[in-house]
């Protein structure tokens, strides 16, 4: 008998962060009145009545769908992004659906045949995503903020987030450019992901597809959007890149290859929830109100809230080891993120959604009273 030789997973992945606080997260769970969870950020609310009703009505589809799916679904993302975000002469030949943007931005060096020898960056404080899917692909990481600390080397892509998780962090539309700028004249591929782009409280958010950021040319350029955050539809798993049409163009090649493809039902719902942005602003007024709640408590309770611009998310340390904090937090019943799954310099921070309930958020308001 044939025996499959296998590396293992703990060889070619990290702990997976959320298994390393199951002791908080019991400990939480433990309190009288129940769970607080905001260590992640998963949508709660109801999917909006469009995205269900589109999908009811694509239903019956028994065919293959396309990788490329249909021109009417990159043209409601093409839509969207000039009517939101003042993006201007991107055509649907630069648009790529995906089965989410987790499995994109996981996949997409090896996608785009890198490995080893291969340098990727990444933000100092990042989704982890990035660094596991350039390591999986074999290449090297180099986390930083600061193109002066990258070295020598052209790194093969850049992936910058903003506003980013965990801090929140509003990139300006001057540093997007200058990262532009600076990529291009290494040959070096800027990955942008924009999954929190309808989401900024304190800033304005800018696509690297502006044309203040990218000079009219999406050369050398992707921006990842999901509507896991933006419509409710994390359990659809949709979301797109655009930008350089070569880069788009390979990467649709490869997917053929690969069976890539949304499902049908879920293309339909996707554009039906591009096109309406009525159910967005409740949705963002929701969160506003949630946050607003979150951050009043949390700094009365002795906290500092440090970015949060932006996001679903409030970055907050007591000044001290965000592994301790989390445990101040567990004792009661509220769980958070440890600021170190996303980088040594989130040490000392905890991250916390307010993508919860109105009811968990209040009942954390009360718990940091007491």
């Amino acid at each position: 008998m044939t025996h499959v030789r296998l590396g293992g997973v703990s060889a070619r992945f990290p702990d997976f962060p959320w298994d390393t606080i199951a002791d908080a997260k019991a400990l939480a769970e433990s309190h009288p009145e129940g769970l607080v969870d905001l260590s992640i950020g998963t949508p709660v609310d109801d999917t909006p009545a469009v995205a269900q009703d589109a999908l009811r009505a694509a239903a019956n589809s028994p065919g293959y769908p396309t990788v490329f799916g249909p021109e009417s679904l990159r043209q409601a993302a093409v839509d969207w992004l000039e009517r939101r975000f003042e993006v201007s002469g991107l055509k649907p030949s630069q648009v790529l659906p995906t089965m989410g943007s987790k499995e994109l931005i996981a996949t997409l060096p090896i996608q785009l045949g890198l490995g080893a020898g291969d340098l990727v960056v990444v933000p100092e404080l990042a989704y982890p995503t990035y660094e596991v899917g350039a390591r999986f692909a074999g290449c090297d990481v180099i986390a930083t903020d600061s193109t002066v600390a990258v070295g020598p080397k052209a790194p093969a892509i850049i992936f910058i987030n903003s506003p980013g998780n965990p801090s929140g962090k509003i990139l300006g539309i001057d540093h997007l450019r200058k990262v532009v700028e600076w990529a291009r004249e290494r040959g070096t591929l800027v990955v942008s992901d924009e999954c929190y782009l309808e989401f900024a409280w304190e800033d304005t958010p800018y696509s690297v597809l502006h044309p203040s950021v990218c000079g009219g040319s999406f050369d050398g350029i992707l921006a990842v959007h999901s509507l896991s955050k933006r419509s409710n539809l994390a359990g659809y798993r949709d979301a797109f890149v655009a930008g350089d049409q070569a880069i788009v163009t390979e990467l649709l090649e490869v997917r053929k290859h690969l069976g890539s493809m949304v499902p049908t039902p879920i293309q339909a719902a996707m554009a039906a929830a591009l096109g309406d942005d009525e159910h967005v602003k409740i949705q963002r007024k929701a969160y506003a109100m949630r946050r607003y709640d979150l951050r009043t408590a949390i700094e009365a309770a002795g906290f500092t809230v440090e970015h949060s611009e932006g996001s679903l998310f409030l970055w907050v340390t007591r000044g001290e080891n965000g592994r301790k904090t989390i445990d101040w937090l567990a004792e009661r019943g509220i769980l958070g993120a440890p600021g170190d799954f996303y980088g040594a310099a989130g040490a000392n921070y905890v991250r916390l959604s307010f993508m919860a309930k109105e009811e968990r958020i209040a009942a954390a308001v009360k718990r940091l009273a007491s």
